[in-house]
């Protein structure tokens, strides 16, 4: 549970994460910054290659960053050794993308949603709390009693990621970081475990980091977007403004090329261009990094990187701002 109710769950500033050695040195995040407030979800979006995978690794704390801060509920989790660094992984549990890979295929349902149990041996005492607590966790994914002793090549790819969902929730995690979970899936099923995730938001309170390069995925679970490219984020605010009212070019042509089912003449329905393929991470452009793939790009944009500008919300919505690393925004 949150020690600290004032500050933000998750609160990422500045966070830099370099691999390599000398010219070959691969930047794979820049400056990032991020924030996920209590029961809310931060949706992270941009195509493969763009730092979202490395971010994800940096808040669960398996890489420590070259430079910025890390704060989960106020602590420095790169601090923390012993005791507190086992109780604070407690707090942090992942979704993979494979529900296939991402479970022993020698093990049962209820094995693999009590492993970390093994670890965590104070939480679930007795063997028999553990068989309770099992069929409860299957129960809450929408699993059945009898699934606790069938094997993963028993199940359903939807049902594998149920079993990876409740895997999750075995220690009462505040924050589980959700890896492109639903993109090995098919649509319907896709459907089903995005509202098992909505329905443990409203009745545990957990909150989530979900990474996806599917927009129409994210703006159905997300309160907050950030979207990033080329290791930096570089448009962030809350889902329907920035997927309303986009105001980088990159957020625009991500739409744009997005399927969907409209047929209509609206506004939507234009085509955005996204020229090339996204410039290698050892090779980032000068000035803006998007401006090679840009319509709108300017002789400025290859000179100097441009700073965030804001679309401020109205006063009494209450709402926060809507922020944009772009020389010439759109206008929206």
């Amino acid at each position: 549970m949150a020690e600290n109710p004032g500050t933000p769950l998750l609160d990422v500033r500045g966070v830099t994460k370099s691999f390599g050695h000398g010219r070959r040195r691969l930047t794979a995040v820049d400056g990032v910054d991020i924030r996920v407030e209590r029961g809310q979800t931060l949706g992270l979006v941009g195509e493969s290659g763009c730092g979202k995978s490395t971010l994800a690794r940096v808040v669960l704390g398996l890489e420590r960053p070259d430079a910025g801060s890390v704060r989960f509920d106020g602590t420095d989790p790169f601090t923390l050794k012993g005791r507190e660094l086992l109780a604070w992984r407690r707090r942090v549990q992942m979704v993979f993308q494979d529900p296939f890979a991402s479970l022993n295929a020698r093990m049962s349902a209820a094995d693999l949603v009590g492993e970390p149990w093994r670890t965590h041996r104070d939480i679930v005492p007795t063997a028999r709390e553990r068989d309770r607590r099992v069929h409860e966790l299957l129960s809450l994914v929408g699993l059945r009693e009898s699934d606790a002793h069938r094997y993963p090549n028993e199940f359903s790819g939807g049902q594998r990621q149920r079993i990876g969902i409740a895997r999750a929730l075995a220690l009462e995690p505040d924050l589980i970081v959700c890896d492109e979970p639903v993109s090995a899936l098919d649509l319907s099923v896709q459907a089903q475990v995005l509202n098992v995730l909505s329905e443990l938001r409203e009745r545990l309170g957990v909150s989530y980091v979900f990474i996806s390069h599917d927009l129409s995925v994210v703006r159905y679970v997300s309160d907050r977007v950030a979207v990033m490219y080329l290791g930096k984020v570089i448009e962030h605010g809350r889902a329907d403004d920035v997927f309303d009212r986009p105001l980088h070019p990159y957020t625009a042509a991500l739409m744009s090329s997005a399927p969907r089912l409209e047929v209509s003449g609206a506004a939507h329905d234009t085509e955005i261009p996204l020229r090339g393929e996204i410039p290698s991470p050892y090779g980032i452009p000068s000035g803006c990094r998007f401006r090679t793939r840009c319509w709108k790009s300017e002789p400025r944009c290859a000179e100097t990187a441009p700073a965030a500008i804001s679309r401020e919300p109205a006063a009494h919505t209450g709402r926060e701002p809507h922020e944009a690393l772009c020389h010439f925004p759109l206008d929206g």
